[in-house]
């Protein structure tokens, strides 16, 4: 019997250890700053890279993101993710209210990025909330700002 148990709970530690996202590719939609479609592709377990197309400020920005994620440990389909990554686009930096000079043109910067994602295990469906602070090295240079956005994808 001490034998059973201790192949159960070792089995179960080891299942614990191991888990990681249930899927390897999901697209949508993200809702926020800046808004668009994203697309989010896992190397590994634990490593993924995201894509994001999308709307800002009068114009358009591309942002590729390297994420590690992490499980909560307690809710499965629950992770906590964070990473960083790097932004080309174009502008309008007078229709940011945040700013008040004007620039239009094109921006380049780094960004980061911290969040939380649930992938439903009924449906093929992911959410996503994060925050993404932007700094913009070239174009219109400084702080771009701390955006966040909530993201719901297609779980291929």
């Amino acid at each position: 019997m001490k034998r059973t148990i201790l192949l159960l709970s070792l089995s179960a530690f080891l299942s614990m250890a191991s888990f990681g996202q249930d899927y390897r590719t999901s697209l949508g939609l993200r809702a926020g700053l800046p808004y668009g479609v994203t697309v989010k592709h896992f190397l590994n377990k634990t490593n993924a890279l995201e894509g994001v197309l999308a709307s800002s400020w009068g114009g358009f920005v591309i942002t590729g993101l390297y994420e590690n994620e992490h499980w909560t440990g307690e809710y499965p389909g629950l992770n906590w993710f964070w990473g960083v990554g790097a932004h080309v686009g174009f502008w309008d930096a007078g229709r940011n209210p945040n700013v008040e000079e004007n620039y239009v043109g094109s921006v380049i910067g780094a960004d980061a990025i911290l969040g939380l994602e649930y992938t439903f295990d009924e449906i093929p469906l992911n959410l996503s909330i994060d925050l993404l602070p932007t700094f913009n090295l070239i174009g219109y240079t400084g702080w771009g700002g701390i955006n966040g956005a909530i993201s719901v994808r297609y779980v291929f």
